[in-house]
């Protein structure tokens, strides 16, 4: 057995010795192929330069138009931020234009049904716009009290058995803007 172990030894050394020789010459023969390349066409390597001269300008441009967009959009926010009610204001302006005209008639007004005829149609108007940007009333009369729209500010005893859990007054309307309630209706609940 010691025999036969001795002689597989060298073979496997020999091997091993034979595949390294095989890697360095590819390796050396590897470069001898690059180095050949270049010589042979040394414009590839002013070519590749060139393209990578331009990937970089590309890169460059592309990173300043994206911190231009970055910019535009957060100033664009901040003005959004700034006068986004400016269109719900100007919308108010006749308003306050009947209201002005209003007060200058209370003061020379001899005819009351008149003045609270002119009350009422301003508050008609505002009330119209309000519903043209999407602003409701919370309906309250003869409800049945609901905490996702009304707050019940007191309570009083019912009257009558089908009166309990019912709103009996309206203490403050509430609003909704688009579904979403901006403002809880204040009301009396009979318990």
């Amino acid at each position: 057995m010691n025999k036969h172990s001795e002689q597989e030894k060298p073979e496997i050394q020999t091997d091993l010795s034979d595949n390294i020789t095989d890697e360095t010459t590819k390796e050396q023969s590897g470069e001898a192929v690059i180095e050949e390349n270049r010589e042979e066409n040394p414009d590839n390597t002013d070519s590749m330069s060139e393209e990578l001269e331009k990937l970089k300008d590309s890169y460059v441009r592309l990173m300043a138009e994206y911190d231009n967009y970055r910019k535009r959009t957060i100033k664009e926010k901040a003005d959004l931020i700034k006068n986004g009610g400016e269109k719900t204001l100007i919308g108010l302006l006749p308003v306050i234009d009947d209201f002005e005209r209003a007060r200058q008639t209370i003061e020379t007004a001899t005819d009351i049904e008149a003045l609270k005829e002119g009350v009422e149609l301003i508050y008609n108007k505002f009330l119209s716009y309000l519903q043209q940007n999407g602003v409701k009333t919370i309906n309250t009369a003869e409800q049945s009290f609901d905490a996702d729209l009304h707050e019940a500010i007191a309570m009083t005893p019912a009257t009558e058995e089908s009166q309990k859990g019912n709103i009996i007054d309206t203490v403050q309307t509430g609003y909704m803007l688009n579904d979403k309630v901006i403002r809880h209706a204040k009301v009396v609940v009979a318990n």
